[in-house]
């Protein structure tokens, strides 16, 4: 026999559920170079899973590895690796000193010196002669 759909037991369950303590059972997946730790829920109903919390709450300006950022955004499905995470450090440590090198190399057979160490001075809020004196002449109209 078919069971008909009630509407009385999805009011008491969703009630029962709605009442009763949701235990967070986020699992610790791993944690990066910066700190920020990367945690699985296992209670989740969708995709929305994963989280991370930073070391530092208030600054969420740091640099997340795009390992972590891709395990994440679910693209893909294993954690990385601390040698994978390594090894591709290594190669952004690598391309930056190239980087710096060709730019020294370019800048030398160009006959332009430039030293990235030395501070740049700051510009000023510009200044316009015109309204240095504005109001300063104003007379009211006298009402007569």
């Amino acid at each position: 026999m078919v069971k008909e759909r009630g509407v009385i037991m999805p009011i008491i369950r969703n009630f029962l559920n709605s009442i009763t303590p949701r235990v967070n059972r986020r699992r610790l997946i791993g944690e990066d170079r910066n700190g920020t730790k990367y945690y699985e829920d296992l209670n989740a109903q969708n995709r929305r899973g994963r989280s991370f919390e930073p070391k530092d709450p208030e600054n969420f300006e740091v640099e997340m590895p795009a390992e972590w950022e891709a395990w994440l955004r679910y693209r893909r499905q294993e954690r990385p690796t601390d040698e994978e995470i390594k090894q591709n450090y290594e190669i952004i440590m690598m391309k930056k000193k190239n980087a710096a090198e060709l730019k020294i190399k370019y800048n030398a057979e160009k006959g332009v010196k430039v030293d990235d160490n030395l501070p740049k001075e700051k510009l000023s809020f510009p200044t316009y002669e015109e309204y240095k004196n504005f109001g300063q002449n104003y007379k009211p109209k006298s009402d007569n």
